[in-house]
């Protein structure tokens, strides 16, 4: 049996190859909003020669220039906001970096003015304001990108190319989530107004995106949701950072840390889904993919980290035996997942390429998200409605 796993096994390799970087031609890149993550785009556009950072905004006063410095990039421009940066600069493209109730106003208004757009996830808070997103987009003929580097892992596109294989047959059951035993972030995370969502938005949105990409993001139909802040708002659990004590994170903390759901997607598939910041586990458990020919364990990790917790095992039939093949893990070459992200955006800004995480996908993803939020408000099951682009 172990030469008729490897024989199933050895449809699943892959190669990894780097591509030369064309400089003939340089992309001019603002950045909108200069926190945290915006760190880790300007180190990856840093790297790359074939772009220049020429203007940055942020609505605090001399954050933007501070930010810059700390990274040592020269001849940028600085603006105290989105709008003013994008009516007096020529930009091919932005990273749009802002909190998450902020990510559909600086989007429209840079897609409005012709310039594309790569996108940190989550996309918005609200399916209403992804819809409006994807109206500017729709309307400017430019590149939308939504920041799920996850995408970029190997492992995760062979989660992908095992489904699409056929050798689990038709998908009818889905198991996903993950997160962290403690892990509540703060800053502009935890509270309402510029977080928006907590745990949905932070890492919930990445591990539905592992699944429903892997299936080819069929249509969310009705969803039951439940949400806690049991952890964030205690100040046992909670935690303190350079600017609040933990009992003041615990009275400022307004967002989801821990989520769950069930939810009904087109074709017939269930997905059984829970995400958490905080809880008294290691793991809600690994993600289960179910078909009618074979089923799929993915391990999780201990902190959802865009990868997988180690090899996946596939379960199914040979010659009317049950068999497991072990998929070993797969080793990302060359850029980290983060860089390869923000190449991946660039490449399609210069060459004309289609965005490489749609934002037709993300609605959908953002949609779920959404409705489990409505859900949970209501206290019973709902429909999705997602409103025509």
């Amino acid at each position: 049996m172990a030469n008729k796993s490897d024989a199933v096994l050895s449809q699943f390799t892959q190669q990894v190859e780097e591509e030369a970087v064309d400089t003939s031609r340089k992309i001019k890149v603002g950045i909108i909003g200069t926190g945290w993550i915006a760190e880790s785009h300007i180190l990856c556009y840093k790297n790359m020669p074939d772009v220049e950072v020429v203007a940055a905004a942020d609505l605090i006063p001399g954050k933007a220039e501070a930010f810059m410095k700390k990274f040592g990039v020269d001849g940028v421009r600085f603006y105290p906001d989105h709008k003013s940066m994008l009516d007096n600069e020529e930009l091919d493209a932005v990273s749009v970096c802002t909190y998450n109730t902020q990510h559909a106003a600086p989007t429209i208004y840079a897609l409005n003015k012709g310039v594309n757009v790569l996108l940190e996830k989550p996309f918005t808070v609200t399916t209403e304001e992804a819809v409006e997103v994807m109206r500017a987009e729709k309307k400017s003929g430019k590149i939308l990108s939504i920041g799920f580097q996850p995408r970029m892992d190997e492992n995760m596109k062979m989660i992908k190319k095992i489904v699409e294989s056929g050798e689990l047959g038709e998908i009818y059951y889905i198991q996903t989530g993950g997160g962290r035993r403690r892990g509540i972030p703060n800053s502009t995370f935890i509270e309402k107004s510029t977080g928006g969502i907590g745990a949905l938005g932070d890492i919930g949105c990445y591990s539905l995106d592992m699944v429903l990409n892997a299936i080819g993001y069929p249509k969310p139909l009705t969803v039951s949701g439940y949400t806690s802040n049991f952890f964030g708002t205690n100040p046992l659990y909670a935690t303190p950072d350079a600017h609040h004590t933990a009992a003041e994170n615990a009275a400022r903390f307004s967002v989801d840390d821990f989520a769950a759901a069930f939810i009904r997607l087109e074709g017939g598939i269930i997905l059984d889904f829970r995400i958490s910041w905080a809880m008294h586990l290691d793991t809600p458990g690994d993600t289960v993919i179910l078909g009618k020919k074979g089923a799929l364990r993915i391990p999780s990790t201990d902190c959802w980290n865009g990868t997988v917790g180690g090899p996946m095992t596939l379960y199914h039939d040979l010659a009317g035996e049950r068999a497991q093949t072990t998929v070993p893990i797969i080793e990302n070459k060359g850029a980290g997942l983060f860089e390869k992200k923000i190449r991946s955006f660039v490449d399609a800004v210069k060459y004309g390429l289609p965005a490489p995480v749609p934002s037709s996908q993300i609605l959908y993803n953002q949609a779920i998200i959404d409705g489990i939020c409505k859900s949970a408000e209501v206290g019973h099951e709902i429909q999705i409605e997602i409103p025509e682009i």
